[in-house]
């Protein structure tokens, strides 16, 4: 049987990677997120396998409608990628700009906890998989980092959610890159993690037996 898999940010970066090697792997993709041409265009790159489901996952309503089309599209969902995230313009918290804070916040926490609360009562009926985008900042102290704070909630409530889907059958992933060459850099990072290398982790992640939880998969660039 064909299994679904749903992505935010899925437009670019790590997030439009993972969708080509889930439906590389066999599986459907739900895509989510803001741009509507980016997203039409990965989806038609793709083929029938993919659904473009434009939308802001910061907005509950939205989120959850986003959710029930791909639901009623696919008929469920076995796996869930909260990749969604973004960092701030000015680092350190002296000097930090609130606003950004405000708006990073929104994304990086409550939209991943949004997502899981949409997703986890359909995760439910198929004993499925939620994977969160974590990162290095979200394991080590970082100087004045916000962002990196946002990433260590990511981690702890990994941890905490795979407690509570454990109980049904569930599992539960983050996945933690150090840098990767993606859109959210100005320029260009060429030697350091590729956007297909963090895709991989999450492919390995949902592809294993119901025997194994895969809790975390930590990755390092090597340049």
């Amino acid at each position: 049987m064909t299994q679904t898999l749903l992505i935010t940010g899925a437009s670019t970066g790590i997030g439009a990677a993972t969708a080509r090697a889930a439906a590389e792997a066999g599986w459907q993709v739900a895509l989510l997120a803001r741009s509507q041409d980016e997203l039409d265009s990965l989806a038609g790159e793709i083929g029938e396998r993919a659904l473009a489901l434009p939308c802001d996952v910061t907005d509950r309503a939205a989120l959850n409608a986003a959710v029930d089309r791909a639901v009623d599209h696919f008929g469920g969902l076995d796996a869930v990628f909260a990749n969604a995230g973004k960092g701030v313009s000015s680092p350190g918290i002296e000097q930090g700009v609130p606003a950004e804070w405000d708006e990073m916040i929104q994304l990086n926490v409550m939209a991943v906890l949004s997502t899981a609360h949409a997703t986890l009562p359909h995760l439910r009926k198929t004993k499925g998989h939620f994977v969160v985008t974590g990162s290095k900042a979200g394991r080590d102290h970082l100087k004045g980092s916000v962002y990196g704070a946002t990433k260590w909630f990511v981690h702890g409530l990994a941890g905490n959610l795979a407690e509570e889907m454990r109980e049904w059958g569930g599992r539960c992933t983050v996945i933690s890159p150090g840098m990767v060459d993606t859109p959210f850099f100005d320029e260009p990072k060429p030697d350091k993690i590729q956007p297909g290398d963090v895709a991989n982790a999450v492919i390995f992640a949902i592809s294993q037996p119901e025997t194994a939880a895969v809790r975390e998969i930590h990755i390092m660039p090597t340049g």
